[in-house]
């Protein structure tokens, strides 16, 4: 099916452009806020009192968990820009699931550090890890409340294609992007310390 298009005329263009800069400022800002903690990491670590430890393999797991999650909720927009409202709704509601699948992990993660000794109050290497991972995992559960909303809208009415819902969509579908690319990241950004 091609690309159906849609038109409301309740929402100038000029509105589209002003509500996605928002987007990107809040994303600008969250960036900024990691870029701190990793910075004051980077400091603090040739200060000494450090711990050497390996990351938990659980943290590998999550990752693939939130990069399926990526995948399905572009699927899911995708399918809603064509028209295939089953496909939309499938991929929206994966999402949704892989979403909570990563947050499940991190707990999981957080067990295994805490099963290898390393707690928030053990050393500061601890302390840096559980606030990264931490920090990233409210910003996921934000993500996921979005989800929760868009999941009933998408599931209780009726299934219309217009602007105003694809920019919802596409809100949301941007900011999932992020935060699966910010945990990418700190993943890497840990691994290589």
């Amino acid at each position: 099916m091609a690309f159906v298009q849609m038109v409301d005329k309740n929402l100038p263009p000029s509105r589209y452009q002003a509500v996605k800069f928002g987007m990107w400022i809040a994303m600008v800002s969250i960036t900024m806020m990691f870029g701190a903690f990793t910075s004051a990491y980077l400091v603090r670590k040739p200060v000494g009192n450090w711990y050497e430890f390996k990351l938990p393999s659980q943290f590998f797991i999550s990752t693939l968990i939130l990069i399926a999650s990526s995948f399905f909720m572009e699927w899911a927009f995708r399918s809603f820009k064509h028209g295939k409202e089953k496909n939309y709704k499938l991929g929206l509601g994966l999402t949704l699931l892989f979403g909570i699948g990563f947050i499940i992990a991190q707990v999981i993660s957080w067990n295994a550090l805490f099963d290898q000794g390393i707690t928030i109050d053990l050393n500061v290497s601890g302390s840096f890890l559980y606030v990264l991972s931490g920090f990233h995992a409210l910003h996921v559960i934000g993500g996921i409340g979005a989800l929760l909303v868009s999941n009933f809208v998408a599931f209780g009415d009726k299934f219309e294609l217009s602007q105003l819902r694809l920019l919802r969509l596409d809100l949301v579908r941007q900011y999932w992007h992020f935060v699966d690319i910010l945990w990418i990241y700190l993943l890497v950004f840990l691994m290589l310390q």
